[in-house]
C-alpha cells in the first residue's frame, strides 16, 4: 500500500456495494443497483464500477485518484497551482456517453465531490455510518450558480 494520506483514505471505498438511488424527477422511484469499487494494480488510483436495474438510468465507470501530478510519487505538477495538499480528483464516464472530472476529499466521516460548471455545477456529499458499512449519499445541482437544488439520493449498503 502507498503511504500517501490521501490514497489510505480511498480505502473506505473499497468492496461490493449495493445501492439504492431516488430522483426528485421520478417521485416514489427506488433503482436498485451495484457498485464494486476496486484498487487498480499498484493501488494509485481506484475503479468504481457502477450499474442500474433501471434503463433510463446509466451505467458508470470511475477512476479516482490524484490527479495534480504526472505520478503520485512526484512534486506537484508544474502546471497546477500549488498546494501542500494532493489533489484528488474522480474521472466519471457511464453508458449515456457523459463524462466529467469531480474534485474530491474523503475523512473517516464523510466521500465529497463537486465541480464548477457555469450552468451545470454539481456536488455530493455521502455520510458513512460509524461502522463504515452505509453511505448515505446526496448529490445537488446548480443551474445559475447561486441556487443548489435537490438532485440523486444514493445510499450505499457494504455487502459481506
Amino acid at each position: 500500500m502507498t503511504t500517501e494520506p490521501a490514497l489510505e483514505q480511498l480505502n473506505r471505498l473499497v468492496g461490493p456495494w449495493t445501492t439504492a438511488a431516488t430522483h426528485p424527477a421520478s417521485p416514489g422511484l427506488v433503482v436498485d443497483g451495484t457498485a464494486e469499487i476496486t484498487w487498480l494494480e499498484g493501488e494509485r488510483f481506484l475503479i468504481q464500477r457502477a450499474r442500474t436495474d433501471h434503463p433510463q438510468f446509466p451505467d458508470s465507470i470511475s477512476i479516482v485518484g490524484i490527479m495534480d501530478r504526472d505520478r503520485v510519487e512526484d512534486a506537484p505538477n508544474t502546471s497546477s497551482k500549488l498546494t501542500t495538499e494532493p489533489r484528488l480528483c474522480m474521472h466519471y464516464f457511464d453508458s449515456r456517453g457523459v463524462f466529467r472530472v469531480y474534485d474530491m476529499s474523503i475523512d473517516d466521516g464523510v466521500w465529497r465531490l463537486w465541480r464548477n460548471a457555469p450552468g451545470f455545477s454539481q456536488r455530493f456529499t455521502g455520510t458513512f455510518t460509524h461502522d463504515g458499512d452505509t453511505l448515505d449519499g446526496r448529490w445537488e445541482l446548480s443551474q445559475d450558480d447561486v441556487q443548489w437544488e435537490n438532485d440523486l439520493a444514493i445510499i450505499y449498503r457494504r455487502r459481506r
